[in-house]
């Protein structure tokens, strides 16, 4: 609860961490081949997983809300998958470069660092142990840059594969040190907000707030939605906010006892 980093010395933090990074490889190889506004919001289904593995091996209750939200995040991720945009083909690192180098991810870029900083060292001291938003907005912003960090590097590990001389990009190496670099941040400010609020909280909270700036993320840099047609543009946003109200019915009313039985009962 005084946000230190006691963590570090326990084996099952690490042995967690390392499932984790098992996990994210595969992630990583995703958004190597689909678009990063399809990839993000199915990580709803790492929560759904959770749910039915801590109700089977570690005897949590998954009541009525909670298997609610299970089949509205199924359904929501169901409807995100039809309705994915086709980003803009980005096949090589001179045109990740190009996309790099565009006004509006700059200032995009520019916006989300500044914020960071303000929510560091200015609102952090103030609010950060009252206020979940404060270490949950920090980690989202910089997630946003990471996945960009991460589909570039992709595009490098393909182009590596394929024989190209990649180790000799110097935009790699950045991407990777850039990568390296928002991956800690992520996982300090994350380690903050679960020391000081409760998981039930922070995990709905971080997961709409990360999803919604890797989006606006992608649509700036790789104009994901410039070519998208109305109907895929609703069944998008329907998908992600159905997938939004399952997680918070999982989560919100996780420790409320609520059984069918009780249901003639509400009614």
């Amino acid at each position: 609860g005084q946000g230190g980093h006691a963590y570090l010395q326990e084996w099952l933090w690490w042995a967690g961490l390392l499932c984790m990074g098992v996990g994210e490889a595969a992630n990583f190889a995703a958004y190597a081949f689909a678009p990063a506004t399809l990839v993000t919001p199915l990580g709803a289904l790492s929560v759904l997983v959770s749910a039915v593995l801590s109700s089977t091996f570690l005897n949590e209750q998954l009541n009525v809300h909670g298997k609610i939200g299970c089949i509205l995040s199924i359904l929501g991720s169901t409807v995100m998958v039809i309705h994915a945009p086709q980003e803009e083909e980005v096949s090589s690192l001179e045109s990740m470069a190009e996309k790099l180098k565009d006004p509006g991810f700059i200032v995009f870029a520019v916006c989300v660092l500044v914020s960071s900083l303000l929510l560091i060292f200015v609102a952090g001291p103030r609010c950060g142990q009252s206020n979940v938003l404060v270490y949950v907005l920090v980690c989202s912003a910089i997630g946003s840059l990471s996945v960009s960090c991460v589909k570039g590097l992709g595009i490098a590990l393909k182009e590596l594969f394929s024989g190209k001389p990649v180790l000799k990009e110097p935009l790699g190496w950045v991407l990777l040190v850039c990568l390296v670099i928002c991956i800690s941040v992520q996982i300090n400010y994350l380690n903050k907000a679960l020391d000081i609020f409760n998981t039930s909280v922070v995990t709905p909270v971080y997961y709409v707030l990360f999803t919604t700036a890797v989006m606006m993320c992608s649509a700036i840099l790789f104009k994901e939605w410039q070519h998208m047609v109305l109907d895929n543009i609703i069944g998008t946003i329907s998908g992600f906010l159905t997938i939004v109200s399952g997680i918070f019915l999982l989560h919100a009313f996780r420790d409320m006892p609520f059984t069918p039985d009780l249901l003639p009962l509400f009614l």
